[in-house]
């Protein structure tokens, strides 16, 4: 269904409504912050559009014909449905605006993403966060589904369908318990070594686990998992255990080298650096709170 072509603009309603308020064109132009010569311009183009006179004009001001007041009764009628419209658009508005949807990676989660949201709470308190936590081919899925509103994943690319920025670069490390052989090894593990190692893995679908799957797919037969985990301290949990080598960020393990609860393990051959991205829909940039998050990754 289309309008009519004889339904006049709003803006043309909302003028006829102050000259029936005011007896006066001159006035109604003044609330509008319109000249009276363009407001006089466009009763008439009303007029002319509607096939009736609305206004009586006299030397004493403006008055509505019979006409002119079956129509300003309805033009009053859509004035105020157009009001609740804009009404309700600013509430959504607002409440899109108090509200972010995070979802990101594990090590975003739990050693990046703290710092950026005290930024983004100092600037918008009456924002209500909700983060949740997926390996990176999840945070894609929640993501395309419109079930958050920015994600961060970890790997090499965006994933399809996604945009992103970098927002932090990270570094794999391979760790293992102080009594494990490789603690005490005096030359570095070569890829082809590590590859044919039984190690504790993130599962599937994680940046961790895809970043060190590319760094050895050129480094012979690959040993089957030892075990497969769904978090870093699992893993750490398990290093620790003596389960055997693990992979992890070292973000994550910052704090067990120090004090030496695990130790790295020095590799040759390989490049375990990986980039931490900010990602959304393609086509569709952050705004609001989103913007604001992403603007202060970008700070630190």
């Amino acid at each position: 269904m289309t309008l009519s072509n004889r339904v006049p603009e709003l803006g043309a309603l909302e003028l006829l409504l102050a000259v029936a308020r005011h007896g006066s064109l001159g006035r109604a132009a003044a609330e509008l912050g319109i000249s009276q010569p363009a407001a006089s311009a466009r009763i008439k183009g009303v007029e002319r559009q509607l096939g009736v006179p609305l206004l009586e004009r006299s030397p004493r001001g403006s008055r509505p014909t019979a006409a002119g007041q079956l129509v300003i009764g309805w033009a009053r009628q859509v004035v105020e449905a157009a009001e609740a419209l804009d009404a309700g658009i600013s509430a959504l508005r607002e409440d899109r605006d108090a509200r972010l949807r995070v979802v990101a990676s594990l090590t975003v989660a739990e050693y990046l993403m703290p710092g950026w949201l005290l930024a983004l709470a100092a600037a918008r308190p009456q924002t209500v966060v909700t983060l949740r936590t997926a390996n990176s081919a999840t945070v894609a899925e929640r993501l395309l589904a419109g079930e958050a509103d920015l994600g961060f994943v970890e790997g090499p690319r965006a994933p399809a369908g996604l945009t992103g920025t970098v927002v932090a670069t990270d570094r794999l490390v391979v760790v293992v318990a102080p009594g494990h052989p490789w603690a005490r090894r005096r030359t570095p593990v070569t890829g082809t070594e590590l590859a044919a190692t039984a190690l504790v893995l993130r599962e599937p679908g994680s940046g961790t686990r895809e970043v060190l799957d590319r760094a050895l797919a050129d480094c012979g037969p690959r040993a089957g998992a030892l075990l497969e985990l769904d978090s870093s301290t699992a893993l750490k949990a398990a290093a620790m255990a003596g389960a055997g080598p693990v992979c992890l960020s070292e973000l994550a393990v910052a704090d067990e080298l120090a004090t030496r609860r695990l130790v790295e393990v020095p590799l040759t051959g390989l490049d375990l650096r990986r980039p931490l991205r900010a990602v959304w829909p393609t086509g569709r940039r952050p705004a609001g709170p989103a913007r604001d998050l992403l603007g202060f990754t970008k700070k630190t």
